[in-house]
């Protein structure tokens, strides 16, 4: 950390770099790459919001009806990562390929146009960035639904809870530690993705972690990666630090307590 912050402050070409306190290349980094930053938060968002969306209810039915399955439920929402990053976006090629089934049975019921192709889209790189890390989303949500004292959604039954006020009122907020940590681990992953981008879109997909890949090993203008790499990491802490003000993490520590 030491060394990019050094770096961030130099100015020069490649190899020869000076330290000169040159904090115009952080305003020149955000005027010059604004684009990809507010691309990064918008597919990463969506993939986080998406990811949730399906992760909750696979986890609820895990925690609440997997039953002696539960161990190996698990194991396969985790058996994805026994295979490289590498090759699972690889493979999201083939599957949303314009020849693939995916893309034919869309235009078979004519969700997509007979010219309508789903990779080099944006809907390919969020689709694969929300695979890659559905099961950072799945296994908080499932430990915080694990631990749902049983005792109280039956409590709240003999209260006349029907089941969606008793979930509302009850098993929700005791799980908002899983949904909070979750959104984090999900979250802060996919704003530095670059291979989803790389892989199944093109240039006009290109997220921040692209541009700093490129700046890094390909234009070798250190200086304006390692400021780009300190103004994501800042970004994403102050978003982090918001969610959890909205959230209320005492709240949401006392909330999980029985």
């Amino acid at each position: 950390m030491y060394y990019l912050a050094k770096m961030s402050l130099e100015q020069g070409l490649f190899p020869l770099f000076s330290f000169e306190w040159a904090w115009s290349n952080f305003s020149d980094a955000v005027s010059s790459y604004h684009a990809q930053f507010v691309r990064s938060l918008e597919y990463a968002g969506l993939a986080t919001a998406i990811a949730l969306l399906i992760s909750y209810p696979l986890a609820y039915w895990i925690a609440f009806r997997g039953g002696r399955w539960k161990n190996l439920f698990l194991v396969l929402v985790i058996a994805p990562f026994f295979v490289t990053y590498l090759i699972r976006t690889l493979a999201w090629q083939t599957i949303l390929s314009d020849g693939g089934i995916v893309v034919t049975v869309l235009k078979d019921v004519h969700i997509l146009g007979s010219d309508g192709r789903l990779l080099a889209t944006s809907a390919a790189v969020v689709a694969g960035i929300t695979y890659n890390f559905l099961p950072f989303m799945v296994l908080p949500l499932y430990v915080s639904l694990e631990q749902v004292d049983h005792r109280l959604i039956e409590a709240a039954g003999d209260l006349y809870a029907n089941r969606v006020v008793s979930f509302f009122r009850v098993t929700l907020p005791l799980s908002l530690p899983g949904v909070f940590a979750g959104v984090l681990l999900t979250f802060i992953p996919a704003m530095g993705d670059f291979i989803n981008a790389q892989l199944l879109g093109t240039p006009r997909q290109y997220m921040i972690g692209n541009v700093i890949q490129s700046e890094f090993l390909s234009l070798r203008e250190y200086p304006t990666a390692a400021a780009l790499s300190f103004i994501l990491m800042g970004g994403i802490l102050v978003l982090v630090l918001i969610f959890a003000r909205a959230l209320g993490t005492d709240r949401l520590t006392a909330g999980a307590a029985p």
